[in-house]
């Protein structure tokens, strides 16, 4: 299989821009192509994509590759999996790396199936085997009991997706973009055509995957009710408001607030888990965070072991005490 060779992470586009999910990609595209002394590559498939190109390039990607034209200017299936297969079989790239959202999900299924090669899904990790230079693909398994770290040493290119928010972006460089500029053959007819987008906004936005600052409540704030004082201590800080699993299943707050496995994997710069035991399955969507504080009265739950700061306490006493304390800082900052 040495005829395969490079790191190519998809960058999806909205409109001609990059997406974050891709971007965030470059970075453990850049450490495992450097490991391996290969080329980081950066796809980009679109129409007037050329800004999503250069964001590729300033984010990490040695070269980057751009198919660009009226038929790609939505998503669909059939068209993009069509586009990628003829890339890979003209350049036949060792790995490649998709986001795991809805476009990641559906595309790189429909792509693996016709190179018959593997596909390891919703992954968590990435790292190389120094022995094997197989990628080691980590993820959740057996319902978040355990983290299964998976190799695919038999077919090429090897392929996952990856939960966005796992991974930090990479600052921008400034940078001569590398950008080879392919025309490929006449894509399929789409079988499917978007005729609409609605975006819908019902109550509050919520955007942790975007945030700096997550306060999340878990079982022990005990009714949906106690929730106000999460978002009290939230909306002190600037940040937004998440919840385990646990609240979430007992109706206290929509999923859109759920971190972990069935949630949303999040990476803010400060993470604070209040009731929150610690799971597997909500350590898998947080543990990446910059700086987390838990606030739980068991000195043994869990979440203590991937906490940087641990309160031990009663979280309806030390919570109101947090946002208490942060309210007179920024009184005296004022």
């Amino acid at each position: 299989m040495s005829e395969y060779r490079n790191i190519w992470v998809f960058i999806e586009t909205f409109q001609g821009a990059a997406k974050n999910v891709g971007l965030e990609l470059l970075s453990p595209g850049r450490a495992m192509a450097d490991k391996t002394g290969q080329k980081l590559v950066g796809i980009v498939i679109g129409e007037h994509a050329e800004e999503a190109a250069k964001a590729a390039s300033a984010h990490g990607a040695d070269q980057v590759i751009l198919v660009d034209g009226p038929a790609y200017a939505e998503y669909n299936t059939a068209v993009y999996a069509d586009a990628m297969h003829q890339l890979v079989e003209k350049y036949k790239p060792d790995t490649i790396l998709f986001g795991a959202s809805s476009t990641g999900r559906d595309f790189a299924p429909r792509l693996s199936c016709r190179l018959k090669t593997g596909l390891t899904a919703d992954c968590t990790g990435l790292d190389v085997n120094p022995e094997t230079g197989n990628v080691q693909w980590t993820r959740p398994a057996f319902g978040g009991n355990l983290m299964a770290v998976i190799e695919c040493p038999n077919t090429r290119p090897q392929m996952g997706t990856v939960r966005p928010g796992v991974f930090k972006k990479a600052p921008a460089r400034d940078v001569a973009p590398d950008i080879v500029r392919e025309t490929l053959r006449t894509p399929p007819v789409p079988q499917s055509k978007l005729l609409e987008r609605i975006q819908e906004v019902a109550g509050e936005i919520v955007d942790l995957e975007g945030a700096e600052i997550i306060v999340s409540g878990g079982r022990g704030l005990g009714a949906s009710e106690n929730f106000s004082l999460i978002r009290e201590l939230a909306g002190v800080l600037g940040g937004a408001v998440g919840a385990s699993r646990a609240a979430v299943d007992a109706g206290w707050i929509s999923h859109e607030h759920q971190v972990g496995q069935t949630g949303k994997t999040v990476a803010p710069k400060l993470y604070i888990a209040c009731g929150i035991s610690g799971a597997i399955q909500h350590l898998a969507g947080m543990s990446g965070s910059d700086t987390i504080v838990a606030v739980n009265r068991d000195p043994e739950a869990p979440i203590f072991s991937v906490a940087h700061f641990g309160i031990v306490g009663d979280l309806f006493e030390v919570v109101p005490a947090l946002t208490a304390e942060v309210r007179r800082l920024k009184a005296e900052k004022d």
